[in-house]
């Protein structure tokens, strides 16, 4: 497995860099202490052919592989935490899923326009009352004609509010429990369809989230993902992919934090020294640097399996877990550093330290995790 970027790679890195650190990082304080959302800066990737990164050049988009998606994702999040997951949500969770289990005329119909960012894509599973236990759906389907009637609330759904189509899973067989639920492309204009509470969130405010309420909403049946049953197993699959990009935010926030608490400790003085001088802060430093690294190769390589085919689901929920957990360590650190100052929103760790806890609960908990890995790995051991 070689893990060395290649040139086009690193290329890709630098541009993104420059642009995040430039038309990005000096907006994000005002977007979160506003709750805007970054309209502006996704127009902006969209123009730069990454609203669509993997997606294949004939329906739109960039055609890149896995790995040059976390290498983007990575660097927007150390600028922008809620624009890299408006970001991840439309590539991975929606049109990664339309790529993988969409016909060939949703394809056409679904993608295009999502991959240049001309829309906005949003992938709704959470429920209230259902969080983790994704099998237990509430929301109801049932054909009647030549339409499915969906009738339910969603909750927890990034990009709700701005949202174009969505892909939805819901209930089309009760008895069947998971193997009942299947999965929707439902658009907004749909009769029935309409967005509920926004909410009001720790971290990440720029980044929007709402319920989406079915209301006998009207899906034409051509509108299915697969058949019906199909749906429980395009979820968790999506979700690995999704878990990638997680990581790749996590590290993102780590990396702003981590190189603020450093810059910071080589300026700031204490007993007629700077502050980077003293062992405990050296630890400190050193510490974060390690976990980031480790975290970014755990990072690539699950992207990497993706790329080739393999089966990820390990991999990524590694990947997703050690980086989530690393981003809450390093930016409490890092506002250790910096003290008081860090405290205080004078200086971004605070942000960062709010932004990195969701990481550690969408798109699976760190429990959700833990249980995926240690099933796998059984399952190795015993063969």
């Amino acid at each position: 497995m070689d893990l060395t970027l290649t040139d086009e790679q690193r290329m890709l890195q630098e541009m993104v860099r420059n642009f995040a650190q430039k038309e990005l990082a000096p907006k994000a304080a005002k977007l979160d202490e506003e709750s805007l959302f970054p309209a502006e800066a996704v127009k902006k990737l969209a123009e730069l052919g990454l609203m669509g990164i993997m997606v294949p050049t004939e329906l739109g988009g960039a055609g890149m592989d896995p790995l040059s998606y976390v290498i983007v994702l990575e660097e927007v999040a150390s600028a922008c935490a809620s624009t890299a997951v408006t970001l991840s949500v439309n590539n991975s969770l929606y049109l990664d899923c339309l790529l993988k289990h969409a016909s060939d005329s949703q394809k056409k119909k679904y993608i295009p326009d999502f991959a240049q960012g001309k829309k906005l894509g949003a992938y709704a599973l959470s429920e209230p009352g259902t969080g983790s236990d994704a099998a237990n759906q509430r929301t109801t389907a049932v054909l009647k004609g030549d339409k499915y009637i969906l009738n339910g609330t969603k909750n927890f759904i990034t990009n709700g509010p701005n949202a174009d189509a969505m892909i939805i899973f819901a209930m089309t067989d009760k008895e069947k429990r998971h193997k009942g639920i299947s999965a929707f492309i439902v658009e907004r204009g749909f009769s029935g369809y309409k967005v509920g509470k926004v909410e009001k969130k720790l971290g990440i405010r720029a980044s929007s989230t709402s319920e989406i309420v079915l209301d006998n909403c009207e899906v034409p049946k051509e509108n299915i993902l697969g058949k019906e049953g199909d749906g429980f197993a395009i979820a968790m699959a999506t979700l690995d992919g999704g878990r990638i990009g997680i990581a790749a935010q996590a590290i993102g926030i780590s990396r702003a934090a981590f190189e603020t608490a450093a810059k910071y400790s080589m300026m700031r003085e204490a007993f007629g020294k700077p502050i980077s001088d003293f062992e405990g802060i050296q630890w400190k430093i050193a510490d974060m640097a390690m976990k980031i690294d480790a975290a970014r190769l755990l990072m690539w390589r699950a992207a990497w399996l993706k790329s080739k085919g393999q089966k990820y689901t390990k991999e990524a929920a590694m990947a997703k877990l050690f980086a989530s957990e690393t981003s809450m360590e390093v930016t409490r650190e890092a506002i250790q550093v910096l003290g008081g100052y860090g405290y205080c929103k004078e200086y971004p760790v605070e942000r960062f330290f709010r932004d990195a806890k969701i990481t550690e609960i969408y798109e699976g908990t760190s429990e959700i995790q833990r249980i995926v890995i240690a099933k796998n790995v059984l399952k190795e051991i015993v063969g």
